[in-house]
């Protein structure tokens, strides 16, 4: 097996309008004391209002609603002193609000009373975040099954990006989500993907990328390949095998041996195999396919409880069909 080795780097605004005080909100006055004197405002706010977290204040002053001796303050890192006075307008948030139970169709795999496999489809984000605090796995998770509550981030302990469809597992008690994230961890659970890539592959047919990844230090929307002496990172590796190809691209098989954000979209454009429709990566739409050509077809591992030895594998879904058929591909699901 060939492997490649990387080791290269890559003031004030006027306030929004702030909608009338309902019945889910409470203005609440603020007195900054001696104790609070030179405090960040958001450090500030917990001593004052303790029964909330940081976190759900810091919400509160970007939604414009804190104001000091008058003026509404928009930078948790504003520093307060003694004797000022305010207001805090506690209202629900989008995140405080994100964690609830909204039915929707699963595609349960597998399950039993210790976890689910689950085939995510395309286009659904799994974990809520900024622009999408509502329609996320998450939530389904918690109207399938009310106990999911209980658990943190309703037992979800891997993750696939919005666009990348596939096998997941779930955990559906404490312990075995405990147990699954060290299986994760001692990458002793085997996740396997194929993707569609641009550009006829040459040389041989297995590559192992091991290569660190971390935030582009030049786009922080973007992951990529860093040099660790210089920029913060995690080592990462990925072993790919070309299963097809042809003159537009190639259809590859990717087995992870780390589980890095964006990792087989990394990996792939290093090597000059952009993925199809990955247009964050340098790739283009292609083939049909307007999300980047990613699927989780095989999962396996060892059940924490019964200690079977699990085997899951998801068929192509329809687009991904279709974009190999555009590029007179084919796939042997077995």
């Amino acid at each position: 097996m060939t492997e490649l080795i990387i080791s290269g780097g890559l003031d004030s605004e006027e306030p929004e309008d702030r909608a009338d005080t309902g019945p889910d909100t409470e203005l609440r006055q603020l007195l900054f004391g001696s104790a609070q004197h030179g405090q960040r405002l958001d450090r500030a706010l917990v001593e004052l209002v303790p029964e909330f977290s940081r976190s759900y204040l810091q919400q509160l002053i970007d939604l414009r609603g804190v104001s000091i001796n008058g003026i509404v303050i928009h930078k948790p890192s504003t520093r307060v002193k003694a004797a000022d006075v305010g207001t805090i307008e506690l209202r629900p948030t989008p995140q405080s609000q994100a964690f609830k139970p909204e039915a929707m169709a699963l595609n349960v795999v597998f399950e039993d009373e210790h976890l689910m496999v689950i085939n995510k489809p395309a286009g659904l984000v799994v974990h809520p975040a900024p622009g999408n605090w509502s329609g996320t796995l998450l939530n389904g998770l918690l109207a399938h099954d009310a106990k999911a509550m209980n658990l943190p981030r309703a037992g979800i302990v891997h993750r696939l990006d919005k666009d990348t469809s596939g096998l997941m597992v779930v955990a559906r008690t404490r312990p075995v989500m405990d147990a699954l994230i060290r299986s994760i961890a001692a990458r002793e659970v085997s996740r396997q993907y194929v993707a569609l890539a641009h550009g006829p592959w040459t040389g041989s047919r297995r590559v192992e990328i091991n290569a660190p990844i971390g935030r582009d230090p030049r786009n922080r929307l973007r992951m990529a390949v860093v040099d660790l002496a210089r920029n913060p990172g995690k080592l990462a590796r990925t072993d790919v095998e070309l299963l097809q190809n042809c003159d537009q691209g190639c259809w590859v098989l990717c087995t992870l041996h780390t589980g890095r954000t964006h990792q087989i979209r990394v990996h792939m454009a290093m090597i000059g195999h952009p993925l199809v429709a990955d247009v964050l990566y340098g790739g283009r739409a292609a083939a049909g396919m307007q999300r980047q050509a990613l699927h989780a077809c095989r999962l396996a591992f060892t059940h924490p409880v019964t200690l079977e030895p699990m085997v899951f594998q998801a068929s192509l879904p329809v687009d991904l069909n279709l974009a190999l058929a555009n590029w007179g591909l084919s796939y042997n699901e077995t």
